[in-house]
């Protein structure tokens, strides 16, 4: 629509061109845009999200000897499942922001019930 003879749209024209792999703003919503802000918006849900599981996490696993709180997946899928349909996305996300440990790529309801998911 930028090259349109025919379109009048001003938006249209004051948008950047899109930018190349090299510039820090590559893939990346424009700044103050609505786009933006729901990024943040979801970014800041899922923080909530995450420590909220390390919550349950710290309260209903059992201290080890090495001082860290560990659950199985069994028992967190069922206290957790009440409060949200995605715990193993967060705790995917917890594990990626080293706040858990546990085997395996993914979880799965009935065949990874008796691992072991440590908070950190």
């Amino acid at each position: 629509q930028r090259k349109n003879p025919f379109s009048s749209d001003e938006r249209l024209a004051a948008r950047p061109v899109h930018s190349s792999h090299g510039d820090p703003s590559y893939g990346r919503p424009p700044e103050g845009s609505k786009t933006e802000q729901r990024g943040r918006d979801a970014h800041s849900h899922v923080g909530r999200e995450v420590e909220e599981l390390c919550g349950i996490i710290r309260s209903t696993g059992e201290k080890g000897e090495d001082g860290h709180v560990s659950v199985t997946f069994r028992q967190l899928f069922e206290t957790y499942v009440t409060i949200s349909n995605k715990v193993v996305g967060i705790l995917l996300r917890a594990r990626k922001h080293g706040l858990v440990h546990f085997e395996g790529e993914m979880l799965w309801q009935g065949k990874d019930d008796d691992v072991i998911i440590t908070l950190l």
